[in-house]
């Protein structure tokens, strides 16, 4: 065990994490030259394009080092907020993490928050400052703001360029003398935490794990500590640039297992594995169902295609255990799934997927989040979709979830950003300044409020320069209201809305002129109106086709042409009173970008 390190990349979004891996990966030639490419262990399209990691990826690289061999394990870790449950449980996985911070934008949200979940967990840091040969790179100033955060000497921060390969063997030497080598005992019985797992559709579901304790055998019969199902081990071994079947993974090491299993409830990241007939006494600590923090309704546009997206979401689930979703029927969209989602990049994400690797042509309805409805009665009730809020004359309180929200900014930004989150109905708890040019924020707001266009004005007003991290605190009480939408006075549930009584006028108004400009003119007059219960609060009218019925007078007594359009304007009433509104598409989509 003494010569096994193993480490993982903490960093935020585009500080050159995968970069800098593949430049690890290059130096101890652990992928031949032919399977090399710029970002190896991100192996998804949308991962490259994006320039974005979505999925941890583990790989065991071989290195010499003063003439002896040492056996490193990468663990790649997501960057993102809305993955940091994958990545915590990464970091258990491991004894040391290369802490990565970007020469010329510094340290911002995410640094910090992965800083700290490592520290919790007890992990030795090396602090990395990483694209010094970019033009607009200044790492003395990083410099200052990592001895500042890390504690560390100044001396102990290595330069480096995941580009030209540059500080590459400083990066080693560190993780070889400072990174402690895995602690465990190899007689006890078998205790693996699963980190990751990805679905094979030949041979099932390959988790990923850490041996913390004890050997894991091939033909083993092992149990699932939380989920509590039991399995053989068809096939173990290590991760290389392709799985390499062992007999055995041993203390300290990290591999992987084929069980065999095709259901993605039965192993989850952060469950322990060990023996059936030799058990560990309790499971690895810190395992938790992750909870989604966003819900929205997916539909197939042909109705048709209602088997095919449940079989695709099936197999999406496989890949992606944080994706949860249910059967729904919409009035308006017919049947589809209420899906829950870990934040908005997620649901970006999974939609992204479903059209690419599945072929499916979807709509999304607005995203919402979850409520807790207590009514008169005592009840309680978890409300994801709008349509199922209660009667208002039953409902004692409505609570919503609120958030703890870190941004780090300039100092020049401050202004506009605490009004943003002021409007955002955010309260502020603190202000710190990191160095003389970076402020950190830190507000409690509505979760509610930031899931639709909250990052994307961030970015714009601070000219991208701030970055925006958080996590759930609790529920608290709201003066929340439903918001319907009525067309030709019939209620189009797939356009509801829980909103604040005080942003509700202003997005009801929003909603009909939007709604107005979309949808076709017929042969009657159509009001489009906003509603709280019975009240309107905003109204649009989409005026009728009007056919000249009087065009074939010429002539002749007024009486008559009065006749005419006395019989149209029935006819109107009685078509307004039998006739449908059908709802384009487009109206779906539009409602989504809202406030661009």
């Amino acid at each position: 065990m003494k010569n096994i390190r193993n480490f993982c990349i903490i960093a935020h979004i585009d500080h050159g994490k995968s970069t800098l891996a593949d430049r690890l990966i290059e130096t101890t030639k652990a992928i031949s030259e032919r399977n090399m490419h710029d970002t190896v262990l991100d192996n998804m399209d949308l991962e490259r394009e994006r320039g974005i990691t979505i999925k941890s990826h583990a790989i065991q690289m071989d290195y010499i080092h003063k003439g002896e061999k040492y056996v490193l394990n990468l663990i790649d870790t997501p960057g993102h907020v809305d993955f940091s449950y994958e990545v915590s449980r990464s970091l258990a996985a491991c004894e040391g993490a290369l802490l990565l911070v970007d020469a010329s934008q510094g340290i911002q949200a995410q640094t910090i928050s992965n800083l700290y979940l490592a520290i919790e967990q007890g992990l030795t840091i090396i602090p990395i400052v990483n694209k010094i040969d970019m033009p607009g790179a200044n790492p003395e100033l990083v410099e200052d703001q990592m001895v500042n955060l890390v504690g560390c000497k100044r001396e102990e921060i290595i330069h480096a360029s995941g580009r030209t390969g540059l500080g590459v063997e400083k990066i080693f030497d560190a993780i070889i003398d400072k990174i402690p080598s895995p602690k465990g005992n190899p007689d006890a019985p078998l205790r693996a935490l699963i980190f990751d797992s990805m679905f094979n559709p030949f041979r099932g579901i390959v988790a990923y794990y850490r041996v913390m304790d004890g050997m894991i055998r091939r033909g083993d019969k092992v149990k699932f500590v939380n989920t509590g199902v039991s399995y053989v081990a068809d096939e173990v071994g290590c991760l290389r640039f392709d799985l390499e079947p062992h007999e055995t993974v041993k203390t300290g090491d990290v591999g992987y297992i084929i069980t065999g299993v095709k259901i993605a409830k039965e192993i989850k990241v952060g469950d322990t594995i060990t023996q059936l007939n030799n058990p560990c006494g309790e499971g690895i600590h810190g395992f938790e169902d992750v909870k989604p923090m966003v819900f929205a309704g997916i539909y197939p546009i042909d109705n048709d295609d209602y088997t095919d997206l449940r079989d695709s979401l099936e197999k999406l689930q496989l890949n992606d255990a944080s994706l949860v979703f249910e059967p729904e029927t919409s009035i308006a969209l017919g049947f589809g799934f209420r899906c829950g989602f870990l934040g908005l990049l997620h649901l970006e994400i999974v939609q992204e997927r479903l059209e690419r690797e599945y072929d499916m042509t979807i709509i999304t309805t607005v995203p919402q989040v979850s409520y807790e409805a207590y009514l008169s009665n005592g009840e309680h009730l978890t409300i994801h979709n709008p349509a199922d809020m209660p009667d208002v004359t039953r409902i004692d309180r409505i609570e919503e979830p609120y958030i703890k929200a870190q941004v780090i900014t300039k100092p020049e930004y401050i202004g506009s950003i605490m009004t943003l989150c002021m409007d955002k109905r955010g309260i502020l708890i603190n202000q710190t300044y990191l160095t003389e040019d970076r402020i950190e924020l830190h507000f409690e707001m509505p979760l509610a409020e930031i899931v639709f266009d909250f990052y994307d004005r961030l970015k714009s007003i601070s000219r991208g320069y701030a970055s925006f991290d958080y996590h759930p605190i609790d529920y608290r009480p709201g003066d929340l209201v439903k918001l319907d939408i009525l067309l030709n006075s019939e209620q189009v549930d797939a356009f509801s809305a829980m909103i604040h009584r005080s942003k509700a006028e202003d997005f009801g108004r929003r909603m009909c002129e939007k709604l107005k400009e979309i949808i076709p003119r017929q042969m009657f007059v159509i009001p489009i109106q906003a509603a709280i219960g019975a009240k309107i609060i905003a109204r649009e009218t989409i005026s009728a086709i009007r056919k000249d019925v009087t065009a074939k007078c010429y002539g002749g007594d007024i009486s008559r042409k009065r006749k005419l359009l006395e019989k149209q304007k029935k006819g109107k009433k009685k078509m307004r009173q039998f006739g449908k509104v059908e709802v384009p598409q487009e109206a779906f989509i539009a409602v989504l970008k809202l406030n661009d």
